[in-house]
């Protein structure tokens, strides 16, 4: 698959609309470029010429100037794609939303170069946004390989930098549930809140940054040397047989985060080992709903809910999706829902 670029030059006279403008917004308004991300990444690569002169991203445009653009050679890639049939909920010329099975990894990496989504994307269609050659095309966010649940791709660089930004701002709507080891106190709501990073001993996990009393900074505006602010949402819907059923709402998206918040207080994902699923396991009384979660070949985490604005149309796209029949047979038989 090659990006969806060609080698040309497209020459423009800025119009009225570019009057006034950085150049790397008014770049923005041609249709082959579409992006300021895009803009700047030419300006940068000295492929743009402002009055036959190469110019900083920041230059003032006026009406009538003359503006070059050479386009990128088409840049290839190694991704090979993979045959696997997938649980589409919507597409269009911008976007897909898949409903995403646990065990299948997002994008390529080690143990995993050509049976990922991405490679099922490229089998599926041409259309997914490269941004300029990269090795993930069309990921804005990612699930972790055993989280089930709802995925947006883009398909476009247009596609991509909307819906990029919306989860950097915070304005999608995103709803997971969890069935956790342990029976949480209350019925109850909260919010945890820390700063998160790499473990400092397992590179495999994330864990909350500590300050000096050994407890993880919870004020934003006193940010540690290391680590990224993680808000989890979360409401305890059900206790019952050394489970807990939760609800959580995602105000920040970091890797782990979910599991790494609820493994903290005291309540690991039923199936999570690498979270310390495994020793808590071993206190449920049921010896038959012990031996169905270490039998599990996935944590219980699922993206039930995924709302952001569409990237073209600017409508407010809802997509909503049950747990796999599997783990639903599970979850009731737990008593929990």
């Amino acid at each position: 698959m090659e990006s969806k670029s060609t080698l040309q030059k497209i020459n423009v006279t800025a119009t009225s609309d570019m009057h006034g403008l950085r150049l790397d917004k008014a770049l923005a308004l041609i249709e082959d470029v579409g992006t300021r991300s895009r803009a700047s990444h030419l300006i940068d690569a000295s492929a743009v010429l402002l009055n036959g002169k190469t110019a900083k991203a920041s230059a003032s445009v006026k009406e009538g100037d003359e503006i070059e653009i050479t386009l990128p050679e088409p840049v290839p890639t190694e991704l090979q794609p993979y045959d696997l049939k997938l649980d589409i909920l919507f597409e269009d010329e911008d976007l897909i939303v898949i409903n995403k099975p646990a065990g299948l990894v997002v994008h390529p990496a080690a143990g995993h170069a050509h049976d990922t989504l991405v490679n099922a994307l490229i089998a599926h269609t041409e259309d997914l946004s490269m941004k300029f050659g990269e090795e993930r095309p069309g990921i804005v966010h990612r699930l972790d390989k055993e989280t089930s649940g709802v995925i947006v791709i883009a398909k476009n660089d247009k596609a991509h930098e909307s819906l990029t930004a919306q989860f950097k701002e915070r304005s999608t709507h995103r709803i997971y549930y969890a069935v956790a080891i342990g029976t949480a106190r209350t019925l109850s709501s909260g919010t945890i809140k820390s700063f998160l990073a790499r473990h400092p001993t397992d590179r495999k996990r994330y864990a909350s940054v500590l300050d000096d009393e050994r407890k993880p900074y919870t004020d934003k505006d006193d940010p540690p040397a290391v680590g990224k602010w993680a808000v989890t949402h979360y409401e305890v819907l059900n206790r019952k047989s050394g489970l807990s059923y939760l609800k959580l709402k995602l105000e920040t998206g970091r890797t782990h985060q979910i599991r790494v918040h609820l493994s903290e207080n005291g309540l690991p994902i039923a199936g999570d080992i690498l979270y310390g699923a495994d020793k808590k396991t071993k206190n449920i009384e049921a010896r038959e709903t012990q031996e169905s979660i270490r039998s599990l070949n996935r944590f219980l985490l699922h993206a039930a809910e995924l709302g952001f604005t569409h990237p073209r149309t600017q409508e407010r796209m809802f997509f909503q999706q049950d747990w796999p029949e599997d783990v639903l047979v599970l979850i009731n038989k737990w008593g929990l829902r």
